[in-house]
């Protein structure tokens, strides 16, 4: 007889945490500490008060909160109760969050006091308020069941994407999905037993609730911040024992530069850099600061990474992605079918971590897997021995007399140039070409720099037809809540340039 053995289930990870190694540090926060039994009687303390307002299984809960811990206590007793969690992004407008919540359904939403007047804003139907505040302040305790086991298939978590055309999709992620997105990434980066894995990104944000959950499953401390200060970063990697901390580029180009010529200590052995592609001078100034730059790629539909660069390869691959995780594979697809090395097209996936699909949208489901396998929309290549390159998202694509320009490659060069803090690229319609390419820079404090020699600049590296058209210096460059450059809104600093300029 064949016996078929299929994990359908997995235990309550952080019940079984507590039991594993009750006395570890689960999550140190300002100056509270947290071992995993005091974090277990907290959530299921948690849950016991969301049981008796009426949170259910399969209840929707949208959570609008900040890094702190009631919000972990919040995030894992949803979790305990079988609700699905709607992470909501804390710097959208009341108005994209009345879209959120009435496209997901939710029932509930969980915020604080400190924005009751966007809440005030947003007006509900069928969605109760809930101020954790009073979570914390006598609210009645009712005994409540607790999920012991996690059904692979659940979902546990919805995010919605940032909606760079149309209205952002809700991405829907199983419990599976997260577990795997572990598994994916422990097998690649490794674990040791006094691992700190330092949390600054927001907990809405998948890097964010990955760390949260990792914690649990590997049984390792997090330092949470309510907010990313680079000097604060910093501080804590040289003196709390940080092992491993996940940024974007413009985060770590502000630790870098408040960094100076210091070197971080030797138990720091992982900087997690994600977020889309790095510019080259970044990657070689942590090349000669020996500091240890695991460039990833992955996305809220991946739950994470889904490729990673292992250490070994940091210097002889610099500005790769890595290889596919353990569980995942990719390949690159153009109009002729999978593409031969080292040619680009669209990166597809394939993976238990990748998303079930997405919450109320057949058509775009439809659209976005084939096979099995998950369209990205993301542009990259795959070298000889299957290095992933990640160009550029196919969104951001600029296309200028037939030829393909991304804006990344661009901004590298750009960064090259001393008196380049950051740089945006994005493209502008143009009569002759179709679309030219332009460029937004924030210079270094004190430097001096004009039009004309960041032109030159860029071609002594660039083709012609690469070169922006037009260089705009401003003060700072649009960025999401995690950091990550919205080439979308640049084109609006131009457009208050020009109302300012008209006044």
């Amino acid at each position: 007889m064949k016996i078929v053995f299929e994990q359908k289930h997995l235990p309550n990870w952080l019940k079984k945490r507590a039991f594993l190694t009750p006395d570890r540090v689960a999550i140190e926060y300002k100056s509270e500490r947290v071992t995993f039994s005091q974090l277990d009687e907290k959530v299921t303390e948690t849950a016991g008060k969301l049981y008796g307002i009426g949170v259910r299984k399969g209840s929707r809960a949208a959570v609008l909160l900040k890094n702190d811990l009631q919000t972990v206590f919040v995030l894992h007793a949803l979790l305990y109760l079988g609700a699905e969690i709607v992470l909501l992004n804390n710097r959208l407008s009341s108005s994209e969050l009345s879209w959120q919540l009435k496209d997901s359904g939710s029932e509930w939403i969980f915020s604080t006091k400190e924005w009751a007047e966007k809440l005030d804003e947003m007006g509900f139907s069928r969605t109760e308020v809930v101020f954790v505040e009073n979570l914390k302040n006598g609210m009645p305790y009712l005994e409540c069941p607790v999920q012991s086991q996690f059904s692979m298939q659940d979902t546990a978590t919805i995010m919605y994407t940032s909606g760079t055309t149309g209205n952002p999709k809700g991405v829907q992620q199983t419990y599976g999905n997260h577990w795997w997105s572990a598994v994916g990434s422990v097998l690649n980066l490794g674990l040791k037993e006094d691992d700190c894995w330092l949390c600054t990104v927001p907990l809405f944000h998948i890097s964010g609730l990955s760390i949260l959950f990792r914690s649990v499953i590997y049984g390792i401390k997090v330092i949470l911040h309510e907010r990313f200060s680079e000097a604060e970063v910093n501080r804590c990697i040289m003196e709390k024992g940080v092992t491993i901390v996940s940024v974007v580029s413009s985060m770590l180009n502000r630790m870098l530069e408040n960094l100076g010529n210091n070197r971080y200590p030797d138990s720091f052995r992982c900087m997690l850099l994600g977020g889309g592609p790095a510019p080259l001078p970044m990657l070689e100034r942590c090349r000669d600061l020996d500091i240890p730059i695991y460039q990833t790629y992955g996305m809220t539909e991946t739950s994470s990474q889904i490729a990673t660069l292992s250490p070994e390869y940091s210097l002889t691959k610099l500005g790769s992605a890595g290889k596919a995780l353990f569980p995942c594979e990719i390949k690159i697809m153009t109009d002729n079918g999978e593409a031969p090395a080292s040619v680009s097209g669209e990166i597809f996936v394939r993976g238990q971590n990748v998303t079930k699909g997405y919450l109320n949208r057949e058509e775009a489901n439809l659209q976005s897997f084939s096979d099995g396998w998950f369209k990205t929309g993301d542009i990259g290549f795959l070298d000889e021995e299957g290095f992933l390159f990640v160009l550029d998202r196919r969104s951001d694509l600029i296309i200028s007399g037939g030829e393909n320009i991304y804006p990344a490659e661009i901004e590298s060069v750009l960064m090259k140039h001393p008196a380049v803090f950051e740089a945006g690229v994005t493209g502008i319609p143009d009569e002759k070409w179709g679309h030219v390419p332009i460029a937004f820079i924030v210079l270094n404090e004190h430097a001096m720099c004009d039009e004309d020699e960041i032109k030159m600049h860029c071609k002594k590296l660039l083709a012609s037809y690469k070169v922006p058209k037009m260089i705009h210096f401003v003060k700072e460059l649009p960025r999401n809540a995690s950091n990550k450059l919205l080439r979308r809104e640049l084109l609006k600093l131009l457009e208050r340039k020009e109302k300012d300029e008209t006044k």
